[in-house]
């Protein structure tokens, strides 16, 4: 009986899982690139399948803007409200985002709208009571802005100090008055009425901005012609001593704080 051999080749028959190992590896690798590839395309259309230009509104009426925005899926808020004129009342003036801009449906485009051109009178509410001058404004078809308020010895507790703009002001930009109302005299001030500086000397102009906190910009010099002599019964003019104010800004009876920096013309 002959001897049964059987030759074993290293390698043979271990090679053949490993083989089939990476090739499984390798297409779910691919598989799993195939899902990634597609997952981010479908996102890319989904993301800017979503998107939308914002379209040019200036001059469309609030009605037709809000059509136009609504048939994009995007949002119309109307979040000013000014005086022009050239563009007519009810006709939206500005945008934001301007045209063109691309956005998410959703999005909210902010307009400000024309009132046409100014035609109210400004009321004077200076002396009156915070509450008739807000009627007052009302009635007038003004709105009440910022009210600030300032202690006050020689007025009555609620009383107008200023307003901004002054009474009967023409081309004013937005219907709204900003009112400076009297406190009592123990409430700490959040701002302060701008003196009339006229024919101060500078430096004592200059002091009592800076006794309460405020500052001035370097003054503007300007040359002052001799004043004529008087003719008739005329008396003459007073020449403008040096140094002394012309003019400012803010004008005397505004609202001035620690954050305003005062302007002075200055005789030179």
């Amino acid at each position: 009986m002959k001897n049964l051999v059987i030759r074993w080749q290293p390698g043979t028959m271990s090679m053949r899982p490993i083989a089939r190992f990476f090739r499984i590896a390798w297409l779910l690798m691919l598989l799993v690139a195939v899902a990634l590839t597609a997952a981010i395309i479908t996102m890319h259309f989904a993301i800017h399948g979503a998107e939308v230009q914002v379209p040019s509104l200036k001059g469309m009426t609030i009605v037709e803007a809000r059509s136009v925005t609504a048939g994009l899926g995007i949002n119309l808020d109307v979040d000013n409200r000014y005086y022009s004129g050239d563009v007519a009342a009810g006709h939206i003036l500005s945008q934001s985002p301007p045209p063109g801009t691309e956005v998410r449906r959703e999005w909210q485009v902010r307009v400000s709208e024309s009132l046409g051109p100014q035609k109210v009178d400004v009321p004077d509410t200076v002396g009156d009571n915070e509450r008739v001058a807000e009627l007052q404004l009302r009635r007038a078809g003004l709105e009440v802005g910022d009210i600030a308020r300032l202690p006050d010895a020689a007025a009555a507790e609620g009383t107008v100090l200023a307003q901004d703009p002054p009474p009967h002001a023409m081309g004013i930009e937005q219907p709204s008055v900003n009112l400076l109302v009297a406190a009592p005299d123990d409430e700490a001030p959040d701002g302060y009425v701008m003196p009339d500086f006229a024919g101060w000397p500078v430096v004592s102009a200059q002091a009592a901005l800076a006794k309460v906190g405020i500052k001035t910009a370097t003054p503007t010099y300007e040359d002052v012609p001799v004043a004529p002599v008087g003719s008739g019964n005329a008396p003459p003019s007073l020449p403008v001593k040096p140094g002394s104010v012309l003019s400012q800004s803010p004008a005397a009876g505004s609202r001035v704080d620690q954050d305003t920096k005062v302007k002075l013309t200055v005789a030179k």
